[in-house]
């Protein structure tokens, strides 16, 4: 299968798996959290490696992004973290998170 194909949670992992024994630095992102409308469901998960290559997904548009760069430093530092998201109505539809949902996601690296 490719990275790119239609992935459930266990792909995810096996891809990081791989990636790891590839040689590649991995950090994984999984939904801790939602609170309202949110694109994915607590245990939604996101394999990030060294070079931004990613699989999964928790959530999309630019919360998105942001977990993938957020992944390099942790990745880089080795210390894990969680991150909050929670918007406006208004600025909702921008970052991904329809009718003003919250999201944690927490990060680590994976070894």
């Amino acid at each position: 299968m490719s990275d790119a194909e239609a992935l459930n949670d266990d792909d995810v992992l096996e891809i990081a798996e791989r990636w790891l024994k590839e040689g590649h630095s991995v950090a994984l992102a999984t939904v801790v959290r939602t609170w309202g409308s949110s694109p994915r469901q607590a245990g939604s998960q996101l394999a990030i490696r060294e070079d931004s290559r990613f699989v999964g997904s928790v959530s999309g548009g630019c919360v998105e992004g942001a977990v993938v760069g957020e992944a390099l430093d942790v990745i880089g530092l080795g210390e894990p973290r969680t991150l909050h998201f929670g918007v406006t109505d208004d600025e909702a539809w921008a970052v991904g998170l329809a009718c003003g949902g919250e999201i944690d996601i927490f990060i680590e690296p994976v070894t």
